[in-house]
């Protein structure tokens, strides 16, 4: 077996990180210009320093469709911005799980409260 070329990985990753680096850069300095520096879900206010933990999130997930006026963006704080794609992976991972039916997910078929009159009724 071969031994990796360790620098040409390294090299290729770098390339990678430097080339969405720069496609980031267009869109994300368009939204700082358009849209307040305020997370659009918590409401934290950002500039400075801080200002680099504000993100854009693309409302599609489709990190190509970056039309010029901005529809698809919203700038999110790092922490709203990975809530947001934690949700989608989960909605994508629960959408797996529907009925034989189709029509829904199935639900829970333990009832707590299943016998709760007639245990009411016998104490009186």
């Amino acid at each position: 077996m071969s031994k990796p070329d360790n620098d040409k990985l390294n090299q290729v990753v770098a390339e990678a990180r430097r080339a969405s680096e720069l496609r980031e850069q267009g869109y994300r300095e368009q939204a700082l210009k358009m849209y307040p520096h305020v997370c659009g879900r918590c409401g934290r206010e950002f500039s400075g320093k801080n200002l680099r933990e504000l993100t854009v999130h693309h409302r599609d997930h489709n990190h190509d469709n970056n039309p010029p006026d901005g529809s698809n963006w919203e700038l999110l704080c790092l922490y709203c911005h990975d809530n947001e794609h934690q949700r989608q992976l989960e909605a994508q991972q629960g959408s797996g799980t529907a009925s034989a039916s189709g029509n829904k997910p199935a639900g829970a078929t333990f009832n707590p409260f299943a016998d709760l009159k007639s245990l009411l009724d016998d104490k009186k």
